[in-house]
């Protein structure tokens, strides 16, 4: 695959954030916290995601996985529709309503929050194969965005476009992105 520049608007998520390597016990949790929220909504409007960062001087993957600071993220089913989501409408009340009926699920329901962001210019690209080998493709974004006079500025963002467990996992690797200098 080839990275590209796009563009990314305001969107809405049910987000956890936490501390911890993927897939680890925090970060499952997280997850499950998400889909039990989002399930309690009418179930998940897309694909989860996930946002990394580290707070070390040293690039990101070469931190300890342990250390590796995350938000995970899933869009609410039913604000697709007509544009809600992008616009950021969620019901008064709906997370509530949804904690209450998720509590049961053993998940940490509490932790979900409602995030807006956008990210604007951004240079992303579909990896195929294991997490274990994001780097290189992550190695193809970095030649890209210096060769477009792009530098990095903000968070890493994964789409999982299948299920973890996947023999031939995709996932969309984003980075926002600025003109250097």
């Amino acid at each position: 695959m080839t990275p590209e520049v796009v563009t990314h608007g305001p969107v809405t998520r049910l987000s956890v954030s936490g501390v911890g390597a993927p897939g680890g016990a925090e970060h499952a949790a997280a997850i499950r916290a998400l889909y039990a929220v989002a399930g309690a909504m009418g179930g998940p409007g897309g694909p989860l995601e996930g946002m990394w960062w580290v707070e070390d001087e040293r690039p990101g993957l070469e931190v300890e996985r342990e250390l590796w600071r995350w938000h995970v993220l899933l869009p609410p089913a039913g604000l697709l529709e007509a544009g809600a989501l992008e616009a950021g409408a969620l019901e008064a009340g709906a997370l509530e309503r949804a904690r209450e009926a998720a509590r049961g699920s053993g998940a940490a329901v509490d932790r979900v929050q409602v995030v807006t962001f956008t990210e604007g210019l951004c240079v992303e690209m579909v990896h195929e194969g294991p997490f274990s080998e994001e780097h290189v493709s992550l190695a193809v974004m970095e030649e890209f965005m210096a060769a477009g006079g792009l530098v990095p500025c903000g968070m890493h963002h994964e789409v999982y476009l299948t299920a973890f467990d996947d023999p031939l996992p995709r996932t969309v690797l984003r980075q926002p992105v600025r003109a250097a200098g």
